[in-house]
Parts: C-alpha cells; sequence; structure tokens
C-alpha cells in the first residue's frame, strides 16, 4: 500500500499537534510505524502517492489506543502554545450564528472541537478523522465534555463524508504540512472551501519557515528550547529536524498562503506565529 505522508521521529516523542501524528519505532535497523495514513484520500483523486511503502499488517498493528492518549498526554506539556492557537481561534470565529455548523478536518483526539464546543453552546461541529484510535479518544472526550449531542464524528476523508447543509466554517489545524505535493494540497483545501458556505471561514495552521533564510537556524534553537519543555530528546530532535523538507512539506508562508489562495479562498491573513507553527485565516468569497 502508498501512503501520502509521514515524518521520521524515534521512539518516545509522540506529538506537538500534527506535526508529532506520525512515530516511527526503531528495532535494529527496521523502521516501524506506529501511525500513518493507511490510504490514499480520495480528495487527492488519482493523483501521485508518496514513494514511501509500508504493509497493513504493520500500520494497523503500532497506531493503538495507548499512542492516541499518548498524544494528548504530551501536548499537555505544551499547553501554552496550543492556548495560544485555541484563543484566537475563537476570537476569529465569534461573529459566527449562535448555531453554526463548524468543519473539523483531521480533528485527531478533539484538541479544537473541545475547546469551541465549550465557549460556543449553540454550535454544532462534524470532526472528520481517518485514524480509527485518534477517534475513539475524541469520541470519548465528546461525552465526558457532555457535548455528544452536537457533535458527528465521522471516521474517513472528505469525500466520504456524507454529503449535508453547507458548513459555517472549518479547521484544519496542523494538517496540510503533511501533504507533500503542492497540487495536491491545494486538492485538499479546495474540498474544504467546497463544504463550506459563501462567506465561510476557514482557520488553517501548519509548520511554516523559509528553510534557506539566515533566521531558520535560530528559529529552530528557540524550537528546540520548546521542545525541551516536553522532555523531549536531543536524537529525538534532531531526526525530526532532518524530516522538514523530507517528509513535512516545511514552506515560506507567503507559499502556504499561495496555496490556500489558489484553492478558491480570499487572501489568506496571517494571524498567529508560535515557533514554527503558523496560522491563517480565510474566507470563501460572498
Amino acid at each position: 500500500m502508498h501512503f501520502v505522508c509521514t515524518i521520521v521521529i524515534p521512539r518516545g516523542f509522540a506529538g506537538l499537534s500534527r506535526e508529532l501524528w506520525y512515530v516511527l519505532n526503531r528495532r535494529g535497523t527496521e523502521i516501524l510505524p506506529v501511525r500513518i495514513l493507511t490510504a490514499e484520500p480520495a480528495w487527492l483523486g488519482n493523483t501521485k502517492r508518496m514513494k514511501m511503502k509500508m504493509s497493513d499488517q504493520k500500520s494497523e498493528k503500532f497506531f493503538d489506543q495507548t499512542c492516541a492518549s499518548g498524544y494528548d498526554q504530551l501536548q499537555t506539556k505544551l499547553a501554552p502554545l496550543r492556548a495560544s492557537l485555541d484563543a484566537l481561534t475563537a476570537a476569529i470565529l465569534s461573529d459566527l450564528p449562535a448555531d453554526a455548523r463548524v468543519l473539523c478536518a483531521g480533528a485527531g483526539t478533539g484538541a479544537e472541537l473541545i475547546p469551541l464546543a465549550r465557549k460556543f453552546p449553540g454550535w454544532r461541529f462534524t470532526a472528520v478523522e481517518p485514524s480509527a484510535p485518534m477517534l475513539e479518544v475524541c469520541r470519548r472526550k465528546v461525552e465526558e465534555s457532555g457535548i455528544a449531542d452536537r457533535c458527528v464524528l465521522h471516521g474517513g476523508y472528505l469525500d466520504s463524508l456524507p454529503a449535508s447543509e453547507e458548513f459555517d466554517a472549518a479547521t484544519a489545524l496542523l494538517v496540510s504540512h503533511f501533504i507533500l505535493d503542492r497540487a495536491d494540497r491545494v486538492r485538499f483545501f479546495r474540498g474544504i472551501g467546497k463544504r463550506l458556505r459563501p462567506g465561510g471561514w476557514l482557520v488553517s495552521c501548519d509548520l511554516s519557515a523559509d528553510t534557506s533564510s539566515s533566521e531558520y537556524s535560530s528559529l529552530l534553537d528557540v524550537w528546540w528550547n520548546i521542545m525541551k519543555t516536553a522532555e523531549v530528546p536531543p536524537e529525538a530532535f534532531d531526526r525530526m529536524r532532518e524530516s522538514y523538507g523530507r517528509d513535512v512539506a516545511l514552506l515560506p508562508p507567503g507559499e502556504v498562503q499561495g496555496i490556500i489562495s489558489s484553492a478558491g479562498f480570499g487572501r489568506p491573513v496571517q494571524f498567529l506565529q508560535t515557533g514554527l507553527i503558523h496560522g491563517w485565516y480565510a474566507r470563501v468569497p460572498a
């Protein structure tokens, strides 16, 4: 089976939001996947897939409930980064109708869904997530938060989400940088835009940097200091850094803005930078 994307990170480093969706365990010289996208999303149509190949058995064996739960545990250590993103996302979307419908593309364990649902008690959410273990953690958190009656959880991709009335807004947080091909990344955002009403909002964030700039090395030093607060070992960070540009589409902010615009959105506005994480909002033309 071919896979859409992966990031190479050694044992013990389980995730800073969507940057760390993928964890690989080293056993001798063999690299075994813990979490990968096990099928080409149909929103990529018939476009080429990544060259990396791994067996179905491996991909299903290693990304279990423990890993999905560990994802949230590590995020707790990096809560200040997440708090700023959540606060700004809520501010951007605060003028939506009281009964707004929000699409969360690549919802993971519900990191953006839960805070928004608590702050806006009339909003309804549709969470799209291909990983069954991640979605199960999201389901549990939704139930524990008492918001299950306002949430639809869809295991799969946007193309398999049943048709429904248009959404008022969508989030895609730390997702699209895993799509290495530019045309495929445009297609991803276009698929979101087709689900939004005229004037609908997109809030997106990804890893972004100009790796050819003189500032990049300095910014990586700051990023490492952030990782140390989450007890990430130096060798893990080195391998993560090596994956940028190879397994993660680490593009300059202007290029990411261009990708979103090419998908049919109005000019994206950057509203956030926390280390390598950049955030933009944009609207579907009315």
